[in-house]
């Protein structure tokens, strides 16, 4: 092994490097058609052009049956709170019911709203996955009522890599008469999506998790469906996303989307291989175990194991010196010490879902950066499980 640590990106579910023919495409929007996309004048029409453009390729791209379904927005955060938020009120507002449904392995940017509309007296059911990672529609069936308004379940977890029954958990809240929202920020681009073959209501997006850039979402909202304006002002976005738009942002989201599309048939394979690299490698080591059902769908570049008495953060700061970077949960909660609630939700106990280590690998990785992982991972563990009474106590000191 060389003595100079290389240069090993290996958490692409974190966020993506923005591919260069996606800078190539919003590059003018910064320097020449710069023009803000409300005025009437030439510049002024010239970027509302693009934007338009931008708007029509990403709903055609996500089977979207009209472009005006797509309002682009900020964040995936700003597109999950706003779905959450503005389509449970709109829709208890017109009568329908006070009860929401979310998984328990959501993403806080769905959790966080879904508290705050306990709060303002709707009832919310946390729905637990099963071992496997899987939240079953027959799961859901058993706790939607007459009264549920909304359901949100996330397309494809962000931490297990998991991909979610959507179209069929969107049937079952539409024979209660609920609205049906995923959070698709982790599928989108890498798993066929069709918003009208799905049958949701709602979805967010995120540009930065397939090679654009951070600060731009969108916001799949099917026509009719009830929303309450989340942020106000202007009236752009046809008065449902108040602020000037970023046509650059959308561009380049457009283009990115664009690029998976075309690339996915021949990108998938490969990245599931390596990915199953990573499974297998670690796997070889006493101890750990894939969180989440094999034999059940998954991202092809996601994988999260369990390292038996290892503390994570541990194990990440050792590979970070050796120029590895990987997660050992979500990117978002890297800064907490509590164990990962997807984990937990899956019924892992927290002495061992604090020892989780998610491997993504994507457009850019290659076979040589998943040796170099293998390669060093195996003497981080044995070193960290050697300082280790958790690990002592459960597998004997000489384990």
């Amino acid at each position: 092994m060389s003595d100079t640590p290389r240069s090993v990106y290996l958490d692409y579910a974190a966020t993506t490097p923005v591919d260069p023919r996606v800078v190539d495409a919003m590059l003018p929007f910064f320097t020449e058609r710069y023009g803000n996309p409300n005025s009437l004048y030439a510049l002024g029409r010239d970027a509302y052009r693009g934007l338009e453009a931008a708007r029509e390729s990403f709903a055609r791209n996500i089977g979207a049956a009209d472009p005006g379904e797509v309002i682009f927005t900020g964040a995936g955060t700003e597109g999950d709170n706003a779905a959450v938020l503005g389509i449970a009120r709109a829709g208890r507002a017109r009568g329908k019911g006070d009860h929401v449904v979310v998984s328990s392995f959501e993403h806080h940017a769905i959790l966080e709203p879904a508290h705050r509309l306990a709060k303002e007296g709707f009832e919310v059911t946390e729905l637990r996955p099963r071992e496997d990672g899987i939240i079953h529609p027959e799961d859901l069936r058993a706790v939607l009522r007459d009264t549920t308004v909304l359901v949100s379940v996330m397309h494809a977890n962000n931490e297990l890599g998991t991909v979610q029954p959507v179209k069929e958990l969107a049937a079952a809240t539409h024979e209660v008469g609920g609205y049906f929202h995923t959070d698709a920020i982790q599928a989108l681009g890498k798993v066929a999506w069709d918003a009208v073959d799905l049958g949701v209501d709602a979805a967010s997006f995120s540009a930065h998790k397939i090679y654009g850039p951070k600060g731009v979402g969108a916001l799949y909202l099917k026509r009719g469906t009830p929303y309450e304006v989340y942020m106000i002002g202007g009236g752009q976005e046809s008065k449902k996303r108040s602020g000037t738009q970023n046509v650059a942002g959308a561009t380049a989201f457009a283009k990115a989307l664009e690029i998976m599309l075309d690339e996915r048939d021949t990108e998938n394979p490969r990245l599931a291989a390596l990915r199953d690299r990573v499974i297998d490698g670690v796997l070889l080591m006493p101890h750990t175990a894939l969180n989440g059902a094999r034999d059940v769908p998954r991202l092809p570049g996601t994988a999260n194991l369990s390292i038996n008495g290892v503390e994570g953060e541990a194990m990440l700061l050792k590979l970070d010196n050796l120029g590895i970077a990987v997660s050992t949960g979500s990117a978002c909660s890297s800064g907490s010490l509590e164990p990962s609630h997807v984990l937990l939700s899956i019924g892992l106990p927290p002495e061992i879902a604090h020892g989780s280590l998610r491997v993504t690998v994507g457009r850019f990785t290659t076979d040589a950066d998943v040796d170099y992982l293998l390669e060093v991972l195996p003497p981080i563990i044995a070193q960290l499980r050697a300082m280790s009474p958790v690990y002592a106590k459960m597998f004997g000191a000489s384990a």
